[in-house]
């Protein structure tokens, strides 16, 4: 019976095709061999037993003397785990994920080790390709809010300061002017006031106070009183956001609540903030009118901002109207923090 449980686990282990799996002598000297290791490695049974299982690493760490080093903490420590990189039969590399365990008898004398290998390159691949996702999403987030100030600048320190000027000098002319030509001299000063006036709006939604400093509620919270609307902010959130999807939240949101405020007419607003599917899920419902022209909103510039900004942070936007009125913009964006 024992015999049989024996040839039972040799063949499982002889067949498992994931996971290389061989023994090592006492000295390091590969002693068995499994279906997994070789396809992992490249080499066949007859070509690999009996040679040092440093062939499997790469000339500088064989150089460094890692390979004996290894065994030596597997020895000590009873086992070793290890990530790296490690050379097939044709030379290619591969990152290889190993455990090193120590073998010993029942007098405690040290027989071999057990070494187990698996091919990690298509994870290493992928948690590299995500890596470079967020590194490039927070360029792009950077290279918006710098752009965005340096547009905030220019419009308030030339622009507006132009126009005050304008503004002045208007007034200075009105003492000069007749009676009966002040009028028409007041309505375009009033016209350039406007303007002026606008213009400030603009550079607010355009570089409002900053996220860092207040937090993505209390900042979206400060927008809604900035711009005179009446609104609830309600945050479940398991995870403060990180600088970068704050950032994209707050933009989408000042998206969608520029949208109510021109278009919805309406009298409340809630922003709703929840942590989802690793991920930070936001509504924004109103209870006005609805855009205009809602089941044509592909073509409106601002939702297609909203539904960009999301997807470039690997998220999706959705906007939909509410039964008896109202709209509701929803998004989810990823976590990608580790």
């Amino acid at each position: 019976m024992q015999r049989d449980e024996s040839e039972l686990f040799r063949l499982l282990v002889q067949g498992v095709r994931d996971y290389g799996i061989f023994m090592l002598d006492p000295g390091g000297h590969v002693v068995s061999w499994n279906a997994g290791a070789e396809r992992i490695n490249g080499y066949a049974a007859e070509e690999i037993i009996g040679r040092h299982f440093s062939t499997f690493y790469p000339p500088e760490d064989v150089q460094s003397g890692k390979p004996d080093w290894e065994l030596r903490v597997a020895k000590a420590e009873g086992t070793l785990e290890d990530e790296g990189w490690r050379v097939r039969k044709d030379g290619t590399r591969f990152w290889s994920s190993v455990i090193i365990t120590a073998l010993y008898d029942d007098t405690g004398e040290l027989r071999g080790f057990g070494k187990v290998t698996r091919d990690m390159t298509e994870r290493r691949r992928a948690e590299q390709q995500l890596t470079d996702r967020r590194r490039l999403l927070a360029h792009l987030v950077e290279a918006q809010e710098q752009e965005r100030q340096r547009i905030a600048w220019d419009i308030h320190d030339d622009t507006i300061q132009a126009m005050v000027a304008v503004d002045m000098r208007l007034q200075l002319l009105a003492r000069k002017l007749p009676e009966e030509q002040r009028g028409t001299l007041a309505q375009l000063d009033s016209a350039v006031r406007s303007a002026i006036s606008r213009l400030r709006n603009l550079v607010f939604r355009v570089r409002p106070p900053g996220i860092e400093r207040q937090g993505l509620r209390d900042a979206l919270a400060g927008y809604l009183a900035d711009t005179a609307m009446v609104g609830d902010i309600r945050s479940t959130l398991e995870r403060v956001p990180g600088d970068d999807a704050a950032i994209t939240i707050f933009r989408i949101c000042q998206e969608a609540l520029t949208n109510v405020r021109k278009h919805a007419r309406a009298s409340s607003i809630v922003v709703e903030l929840s942590t989802v599917d690793r991920g930070f899920l936001v509504r924004v419902t109103d209870d006005g009118v609805g855009l205009p022209d809602l089941d044509q909103s592909s073509s409106h510039f601002g939702l297609i901002e909203m539904r960009e900004r999301a997807e470039a942070a690997g998220g999706w936007c959705t906007v939909t109207a509410v039964a008896g009125g109202g709209t509701v913009v929803e998004f989810w964006l990823p976590d990608v923090r580790p």
